[in-house]
Order: C-alpha cells, then structure tokens, then sequence
C-alpha cells in the first residue's frame, strides 16, 4: 500500500494562508540558520575567522559604509555605489530595450527586412559579451562608455531576438486585416503590433536584468572607481566578507524590488497580457 502523500504536496494543491507564507519563509530562515551556525562553529574554532563573519560585525559595516559620511570624499560610499551602478545599468538597459523594440519589430514584420538581418543578428547574439570587454577598455577608455556599451551588447541582442520572435507570432490574418481596411505598412507597426507586445517588452527586460547585473559587475571589477561591483572586488583583496555579504544581499534586494515593479507594471497596465500568460 502506498503512503499517502502531504496535501499541501499533492498536484492539485494550492497552499492557503497562512500556510503559504510559513512554506515561502522556511528555506530563507533554513539558510540563516544554516549560516548563523556555521559561523558560531568557525569563530569558536578561530576569533579572528574571515569566511563568515557574525551579523554584528556585517551590521558594524553597513553603518560605516551607508550611514556614516566618508571623512575624505564627504560621500556616503554606500549610496555613491548604488548610484553609479543604478545610473549604468539603467542606461545600458534602457538602451538595449529602445534598440530592440524597434529593431524586432521591424525584422519580424517586414520579410525583406528579416532575410537581411535575421542571421547576422543570431550570430551576434552568440558571442559572448565578457570576451570583448578587453576590447571595449581598449576602445572606451576605463570611463562610462565602456561599461554601458558592455551593458547594451550584452542585452540588446536577446531582447531584439524575443521582439522578433513575438512579432512573427501575431497571427498573419490580422496584419492583413488591417491592410485591406487601408491602414498602411506604418500604422500596422505602430498601433496594431507595437502596442500588442510591448508588454513581452518588459517581459524581456526583467529576463535580460541577470545577464546586465553580471555584465555591470564584471565591468566594475576590472576598470572603476565606485560602483557596487567595484566594492565587491576591492573588498577581496581583504577578504572582508563583512562588507561583500551584505553588498551581496543589497544587489539581490535591488533586482528584486526592480523585477517586482516590472511584473506590477504588466499586471497593473497590461492585464489583458497578464491573464493570457
């Protein structure tokens, strides 16, 4: 006889409050605790241990790095990081979605258009950004250029694949529709198709924001002088892990509040699109 399986579990079970909320919390407080732990072990074994640091002491340099005024800078290092890397991947992604927003639209619903830009497209799409950052120092210099040019390479290409790919999934009949009524190849572009996947748009850029927070650090590793990544990074060179956890934790928060508005942007302004999906 078989054992019978949990209810909240089984294929047709959708957890209820407060259940849900306990469910959603226990692999977060299994992973403090797991660390908090870990750490008592390790410091009980050697005071001065580096990896995992106590919480008192990440918290003793949160307030030094985001509540106490840098004495040489008169900055607030914390914030000043916060915002240059904000600035740059707001740039660079912005960019990438306005590029290919229009670019998708145009090779998915023009078949001249596709035919000459459709592989050129997916081969770019291939190489890998990280391998041509050497060059973009070289070109740009160590100043912004160089980061958000590494921001857009590395983002525009997919959103200009998924806005083709969503474009040539409107059915043809409604293209053609429009045309017989006497809209031209202009207004089918812009009020029938764009507006229909601009909410896949946005789709796209939450998709995208992985891959630009990965591009943004690199790039602050290796040429800048204030930044989230540039923080990290110096911080290696000390192993001090009690201001590279919590710079960590601060730029998961960060993409996590900023998909969070994405997704209430589609549900809120885009419900038809959301009930869809």
């Amino acid at each position: 006889m078989s054992m019978k399986q949990p209810q909240f579990f089984g294929l047709h079970a959708v957890p209820q409050s407060p259940l849900k909320w306990w469910m959603m919390a226990l692999p977060f407080i299994l992973l403090i605790g797991i660390y908090l732990i870990g750490s008592e072990i390790r410091l009980a074994e050697n005071p001065n241990d580096k990896l995992m640091p106590p919480v008192s002491k990440m918290i003793d340099s949160i307030d030094r790095l985001a509540f106490t005024e840098n004495k040489r800078t008169g900055e607030y290092v914390m914030l000043s990081d916060t915002t240059s890397s904000l600035s740059r991947i707001g740039i660079g992604i912005t960019l990438s979605a306005f590029v290919g927003f229009l670019v998708g639209v145009r090779v998915g619903l023009f078949p001249g258009t596709e035919t000459l830009f459709l592989k050129i497209l997916t081969f770019l799409s291939i190489v890998p950004p990280l391998a041509i950052l050497p060059i973009l120092i070289i070109i740009f210099g160590v100043g912004e250029a160089g980061k958000i040019t590494l921001i857009f390479l590395g983002t525009v290409f997919l959103i200009t694949r998924d806005m083709h790919l969503s474009t040539k999934a409107i059915p043809r009949e409604q293209i053609i529709k429009a045309l017989t009524l006497g809209a031209s190849q202009w207004e089918v572009m812009y009020r029938i198709v764009m507006p229909r996947i601009f909410p896949r748009l946005i789709d796209s850029v939450r998709l995208s924001l992985g891959a630009a927070w990965l591009f943004l650090i690199a790039s602050e590793s290796l040429a800048a002088s204030s930044g989230l990544g540039y923080r990290i990074f110096l911080m290696t060179r000390y192993m001090d892990m009690s201001v590279i956890i919590p710079y960590v934790f601060w730029i998961t928060f960060i993409g996590f509040v900023v998909d969070w508005l994405l997704r209430w942007t589609i549900r809120s302004q885009f419900s038809w699109y959301h009930a869809s999906k």
